[in-house]
């Protein structure tokens, strides 16, 4: 296993010199535009693969940020290429308003829903593409899709429905982007009003998702946000809102100490006693459903680790470390340099064969913090 002394760097060599190079030639459709969905077990792409808005909002957010902090400057051009094809084959393309949700290599569209999880990613790319320079049109987007949020997805409970059309159980999953969307708006343009957005969502945290007296993420609603039972706990959900709630206290001064410490402690329950990792599903017991463990929950407990060792909590920067360590180990170390193993059952078996591209944007937002705070 790799030690925590050379942890980040490590992990910063294999993002600049193999992922960000992999996904900017076999991840990118040279012939027909747009981000390919997966790559093959060897690396190559899966080009024939139906492609996701969110996976085409979440390699625009992967090349830009890149290219934002000096990692990949061939990251901007990709950025914004990717961008201009989304807007062109995504947005309205039935004449109504918002992105449709899915769409095949060609450009045909697979499904017209409206999902709002979904346009979450599609405001976070717009975020830091607007952040690459500053250009009126991108600006002109963000707020024509803020407007499709407030037209079409407001519920009257508070919050957004899942999409058009509407659906239950209602998810905490897709405020919790729409609120870190809402994070990198103000970041992106200074303009209050997105602070003001990202207030009114952890107002819905604290009313709705998060129990203070057993310190667990509710998952799933019924249409007036009460809470579906049993509980489907996600410790991944709990890490992924440390850092953002970090971030919200960042930008607003409102502070989330008390929650954050509490998110942290009750993921930790549900964690792989031989790997330490953290597993897909538990129940409000502390009990395990789910044995298996995807890439993203240890990334995002290595953000959330990050996010308590920029706050001072004492031992936080080994425990960020010592998670990224487990995610290089069990996860990076695939046969093609650049590329990820997704999930492992309870026996560490992979159980997919393909490299989801998906699994970028918790990658490289892990390691670009770690970057950050912990540097080398």
């Amino acid at each position: 296993m790799n030690s925590r002394s050379n942890i980040v760097g490590l992990l910063r060599t294999l993002m600049i010199e193999h992922a960000l190079p992999l996904w900017a030639t076999q991840g990118w459709d040279e012939r027909r535009g747009g981000f390919v969905e997966r790559l093959a077990p060897d690396g190559r792409a899966d080009s024939e693969a139906p492609r996701r808005l969110r996976v085409q909002a979440r390699q625009i957010y992967c090349f830009a940020r890149a290219a934002q902090i000096g990692w990949y400057p061939p990251g901007r051009d990709l950025a914004l290429r990717g961008l201009e094809h989304m807007l062109a084959t995504s947005k309205s393309p039935d004449g109504r308003p918002g992105f449709v949700s899915l769409l095949a290599p060609d450009g045909a569209v697979l499904s017209a829903a409206r999902d709002t999880y979904d346009h979450a990613f599609v405001l976070l790319a717009l975020a830091h593409a607007f952040q690459l320079d500053c250009d009126a049109q991108i600006r002109a987007e963000i707020d024509s899709a803020v407007a499709f949020l407030d037209d079409h997805l407001k519920s009257e409970h508070g919050g957004y429905i899942e999409g058009i059309p509407a659906s239950v159980p209602r998810r905490q999953n897709p405020h919790m982007h729409l609120f870190e969307a809402m994070i990198a708006l103000f970041d992106a343009t200074r303009d209050v009003g997105f602070q003001s957005r990202a207030g009114e969502l952890y107002s819905l945290f604290l009313a709705h998702f998060f129990d203070k007296r057993t310190g667990l993420l509710s998952e799933y609603f019924e249409d007036d946000w009460s809470r579906i039972l049993p509980l489907s706990i996600e410790p991944g959900h709990q890490a992924e809102w440390v850092w953002l709630l970090k971030n919200f206290q960042r930008i607003t001064g409102c502070p989330t100490d008390k929650p954050r410490t509490a998110l942290l402690a009750s993921a930790l329950r549900y964690s792989d006693v031989r790997t330490g990792c953290l597993v897909d599903e538990g129940d409000i017991d502390g009990h395990i459903v789910k044995p298996s463990g995807r890439c993203w929950p240890q990334t995002e407990l290595a953000r959330a680790w990050i996010a308590q060792a920029e706050s001072g909590i004492p031992g936080a920067s080994d425990a960020a470390l010592d998670a990224l360590v487990r995610v290089e180990r069990y996860y990076l170390r695939h046969p093609v340099r650049g590329g990820w193993y997704d999930q492992f059952d309870h026996h560490e078996t992979a159980r997919a064969a393909f490299i989801p591209a998906t699994s970028f944007y918790h990658v490289l937002g892990a390691v670009t913090e770690a970057e950050r705070v912990l540097g080398t």
